[in-house]
């Protein structure tokens, strides 16, 4: 059943198949927020290593106005992750059902503000930074670390640098020649075949995400968020209106 198949991506029992799904849903949504946000506001939500990288160059640039903003995006992105760590932490103290259910309501919530309200949250800025901007670098701290915590630090949706090394990491031991059956088995070199399927996956989602987020904002506009915000709302849910086994 559909109510069985989206409780069981947040149940607190993991599996890989939940990991793995769960991660490329998100995937999916992180790319399309990426994507999309970025044709909305100029400027992509969930790299913060460029975030620093322009920081450092405008601190010798000496425009603190331009290494302000850049610090607050990955102030707002470390505060959604925080965010996500108080969330999740509180849940398993106090309770063993929908330990999940909390940031993924909070991003829904903060979607559904953007979708409606983006292009007025965006006439208002604090240290030159669009409030759409720092709200957006919350959401996807937000749910890099909700996926962080579900697969054990197994999987990341909002950034794919990791994910393209690995995937090159993987692809060199794979076609690496092994010359002689009869090596020592620590010179060995064999090919994590489903790490590498896995980040494939993560990589495509990000990226098809990234596609319909971008024909979305450039078409319909900010409103291209509220179904993604919908679909968080059910997968919430879903173990609450799960039949008892």
């Amino acid at each position: 059943m559909p109510i069985n198949y989206l409780a069981s991506l947040t149940a607190p029992e993991r599996s890989a198949r939940a990991n793995l799904h769960l991660g490329v849903s998100l995937a999916f949504v992180a790319g399309a927020l990426n994507a999309g946000g970025f044709l909305a506001i100029g400027q992509y939500t969930s790299h913060m290593t460029g975030m620093l990288s322009t920081a450092a160059d405008f601190f010798v640039l000496g425009n603190l106005e331009v290494v302000g903003t850049a610090f607050l995006s990955v102030l707002s992105f470390a505060g959604g992750a925080a965010s996500t760590a108080i969330m999740v932490n509180y849940s398993k103290r106090n309770t063993d059902r929908n330990i999940y259910m909390p940031p993924l309501l909070v991003e829904a919530v903060l979607l559904l503000v953007f979708g409606l309200m983006g292009a007025n949250l965006q006439m208002h800025e604090f240290i030159n930074l669009s409030l759409t901007a720092v709200l957006l670098c919350y959401v996807m701290g937000l749910q890099n670390a909700l996926v962080t915590k579900i697969s054990n630090a197994e999987i990341r949706t909002t950034h794919v640098t990791g994910l393209v090394t690995d995937i090159g990491i993987e692809l060199g031991k794979l076609f690496y020649w092994n010359r002689h059956d009869s090596d020592a088995r620590e010179f060995y070199v064999l090919a994590n075949r489903t790490k590498l399927r896995v980040h494939l996956m993560l990589v495509t989602s990000f990226f098809c995400g990234g596609v319909v987020g971008a024909m979305g904002f450039k078409h319909i506009g900010f409103a291209t968020t509220i179904p993604l915000a919908i679909g968080l709302v059910l997968m919430s849910f879903a173990s609450m209106f799960k039949p008892n086994d």
